[in-house]
């Protein structure tokens, strides 16, 4: 009896055909019940799309390749829970398209780098590393100051991640480029309608010219809020929702 499992070995159809039945059946087992899912993700207070700044700025950081040598996933493991904070919730990746987990860590994680440090900081750090952190590998991005954002297409980017998911509404596509000027400049009109849109969104000058957005303010608002929309002192780590 114990002996028949031979057949199999000796027979390579067989064996395939063995094979093919196991993953189907395991397959079927770990797919056909998410068909019954409303979301595989957790929802969490406090998450929210980009606001377009932090959209553009996002799209810098893709197209400069900055997760390249720095991820944003902190793992459960206690030595990252140490250095950087809470580990990385689903939920906040969740209008990430595509996600920025990252697979290398040249330089820190950045899943908790909003308000870690000041605009003055990363103004510097991104024109000339070296200047905060001697020991610094990372090539600076100078051009970053001087270089006017583009707002031309912040309209279609907003459409086409409403496309995949993301849920901006008509009035956060209809304001979409004057929500960039407001949110570099509080004092532009509607700064309060665009905190109701984008709740928790920082509104001021990250370079400190608050008449014209650069892509440097676009990446720094963009680093600013990594981390920042969900309270982790009222986040249960039994469920998905706050105490």
């Amino acid at each position: 009896m114990f002996n028949r499992h031979a057949i199999v070995e000796k027979h390579s159809m067989l064996l395939l055909v063995g094979i093919l039945i196991v993953v189907a059946i395991g397959g079927l087992v770990e797919i056909a019940p998410l068909f019954w899912l409303e979301s595989t993700i957790e929802k969490v207070q406090g998450m929210r799309p980009y606001s377009p700044l932090e959209l553009a700025g996002r799209d810098i950081y893709v197209r400069e390749g900055c997760y390249l040598c720095h991820s944003q996933m902190i793992r459960s493991l206690r030595d990252e829970v140490e250095r950087y904070g809470h580990y990385s919730l689903a939920a906040e990746s969740m209008y990430d398209h595509p996600f920025q987990w990252g697979s290398k860590r040249t330089g820190p994680d950045l899943a908790r780098v909003g308000g870690k440090y000041s605009d003055d900081w990363h103004v510097a750090h991104l024109i000339n590393p070296r200047s905060v952190v001697p020991e610094s590998i990372m090539p600076g991005y100078p051009f970053l100051a001087s270089a006017p954002l583009d707002t031309s297409t912040i309209v279609d980017k907003l459409k086409a991640q409403r496309m995949v998911g993301v849920p901006y509404t008509d009035d956060m596509i209809a304001n979409a480029v004057a929500d960039i000027a407001r949110q570099i400049n509080p004092d532009f009109k509607g700064g309060a309608d665009f905190l109701k849109r984008y709740p928790k969104a920082q509104q001021r000058s990250f370079s400190g010219d608050p008449n014209e957005a650069k892509e440097i303010d676009a990446l720094i608002a963009y680093l600013q809020m990594l981390g920042t929309l969900v309270d982790f002192a009222k986040y249960d780590e039994s469920g998905p929702n706050l105490r």
